[in-house]
């Protein structure tokens, strides 16, 4: 198939395009930068250059595609505090996405995350999530839109993704933790440090996003999940040990404080099961886990 993937050279797509490749698709992947688009080449994919916000070439790349992986989404802007913002623009590529591909029966398969699903207990696929005006919903919205595209010819698909997608080269709330223990001499947990996560590393989560693509039903949801809730406590203790610095509960309160915008997610209790998953596509993960990928080291380098 020719597939186009946006977000392909971020830290997701740049390991799903070779992922793609390897199983002898075409990519065309979206750049917005020459950097983005020598290494797309290098990597043997196609180059279309734009952004989420150019909607006319989303829609015009999609219709000429067989198919679509959208892994694209504005983390700059969300990190520095205008979270919906990101999710706005997110929703209306997807929107845009979707209608190029009406009627074609073509896979779409939506990168989205696990806000909005309850607290507390181990969400399964057919969990759905509850949407309000949270700008940590919002994603959820996009995901329910995609879902229904189903009805309109699309095979459609949601991957939720989960947050701490690890390995080498990771700059994201894992690397962030670190920065941030690092700065402030401390490696920090809130509360009693009990709440989970669920944890993927990001070659494993590559391969299901080719397998998605490849033979999930229309309106299916998957869980990117390898682990299914790694205790935030433990992932402190595992920084403190490699920065040599004191393991310390932060106050819930104290949480903007201390950890800047990740202390809006940092306290979320998120396990999630893969197991639906695992049947339904034959994916079963294989690269190390959260706490074994931090023990090697490539986090702590400077």
């Amino acid at each position: 198939m020719r597939i186009f993937v946006t977000g392909a050279s971020g830290w997701i797509g740049s390991a799903v395009v070779p992922e793609l490749l390897d199983a002898g698709h075409q990519v065309v992947g979206l750049a917005r930068s020459d950097a983005s688009a020598a290494a797309l080449t290098a990597a043997g994919a196609e180059v279309v250059r734009g952004t989420v916000d150019d909607l006319d070439v989303l829609g015009t790349t999609a219709a000429a595609s067989d198919g679509v992986v959208h892994l694209a989404f504005k983390h700059d802007i969300a990190f520095s505090g205008d979270f919906r913002g990101a999710a706005e623009a997110d929703r209306r590529a997807a929107d845009t996405l979707g209608d190029a591909l009406a009627g074609t029966d073509r896979p779409f398969v939506l990168a989205s995350g696990f806000a909005g699903l309850d607290q507390g207990r181990v969400s399964t696929e057919g969990d759905m999530p509850t949407t309000n005006d949270s700008p940590t919903t919002v994603r959820a919205v996009t995901a329910r839109s995609v879902l229904d595209l189903a009805a309109r010819g699309v095979r459609s698909s949601v991957v939720r993704l989960s947050a701490t997608c690890h390995g080498e080269g990771d700059h994201g709330f894992v690397a962030t933790l670190v920065a941030i223990a690092r700065a402030k001499g401390v490696s920090g947990y809130l509360g009693d440090g009990a709440n989970r996560w669920p944890a993927v590393h990001r070659l494993d989560a590559a391969r299901l996003f080719r397998l998605t693509v490849e033979k999930a039903p229309a309106g299916s949801v998957l869980h990117g999940v390898a682990e299914e809730g790694i205790a935030l406590r433990d992932v402190a203790e595992v920084i403190g040990r490699h920065l040599d610095v004191p393991v310390v509960a932060v106050a819930p309160e104290d949480a903007a404080e201390h950890f800047g915008w990740l202390g809006d997610f940092l306290g979320l209790d998120i396990p999630a099961s893969s197991t639906l998953t695992r049947d339904l596509l034959g994916w079963w993960p294989s690269r190390p886990g959260l706490l074994d990928d931090l023990d090697k080291g490539h986090y702590f380098g400077r």
